[in-house]
């Protein structure tokens, strides 16, 4: 009678086989492992790295804060300098709009003039020739490019740096030339004197000069009947932009 149990050399090599399955399962789930770890390892290193740049930027945040408003501190009226700056910044996009929207007008009464005139008359001389060039204004941190002060002396009496500083590119941008005084001290008024004779408005910042230049400017332009603009703040850009918009 056959016995129906499988004899020892199959087993055997069942076992085998079986053991080589072991091995290889076993050798796969070790290199899985392995990758999963240098997985685990390179995000704990992602993480430490985004962690330190994140400190690192909280700190220079706090260090920007803190350096501000040490500059806030050190500068008296630096807000009211960037409003300004913001202001100004405003300005010159509508001084833009309507330069061109002049110089459209300018255009539109030429050819109408053109039209309108005999056939062997001469061509009409244009109203008024642009007083300064649009793109002048282009520059970022300009003030008013007025354009009335083309060819004109402006004075501005007074010692707020940013207010000249500002005041002297409005009239430079328009073809005009600028002159200052501190509207400080002098004994016999000659420099100021002369500079009131040679200007063609003047303007004084009465809280930034002295009794004396006040009273100077104020006497020679009601003397000369010259236009003189009294402001008692620093805001002479201000006072260019009214002088523009009378003189149109």
């Amino acid at each position: 009678m056959t016995s129906s149990f499988p004899d020892s050399h199959t087993l055997q090599r069942e076992h085998a086989a079986l053991l080589a399955a072991y091995g290889h399962a076993q050798t796969h789930c070790s290199q899985l492992l392995r990758t999963q770890a240098a997985r685990i390892l390179h995000l704990e290193a992602e993480a430490m790295r985004l962690r330190a740049a994140l400190i690192v930027r909280d700190t220079a945040l706090a260090w920007s804060r803190e350096d501000r408003a040490a500059l806030e501190a050190s500068i008296p009226g630096l807000p009211k300098r960037v409003a300004l700056a913001r202001r100004v910044a405003q300005l010159v996009e509508r001084v833009q709009t309507l330069m061109r929207e002049r110089l459209a007008w300018q255009d539109g009464i030429s050819r109408a003039r053109a039209k309108s005139a005999a056939p062997f008359a001469a061509p009409p001389a244009p109203l008024e020739a642009p007083l300064a060039d649009p793109s002048a204004v282009q520059a970022p941190g300009t003030a008013v490019a007025a354009v009335a002060l083309r060819e004109k002396s402006v004075l501005c009496v007074g010692e707020d740096a940013m207010a000249l500083m500002l005041t002297r590119k409005v009239v430079e941008m328009a073809g005009g030339r600028y002159l200052g005084h501190s509207g400080g001290d002098d004994n016999d008024g000659a420099t100021l004197e002369a500079s009131l004779v040679a200007a063609d408005l003047v303007i004084c910042q009465t809280g930034c000069v002295s009794h004396g230049a006040y009273w100077r400017v104020k006497d020679h332009c009601t003397r000369t009947g010259k236009q003189c603009v009294l402001v008692d703040k620093p805001e002479a850009l201000h006072a260019l932009r009214l002088e523009a918009e009378q003189e149109r």
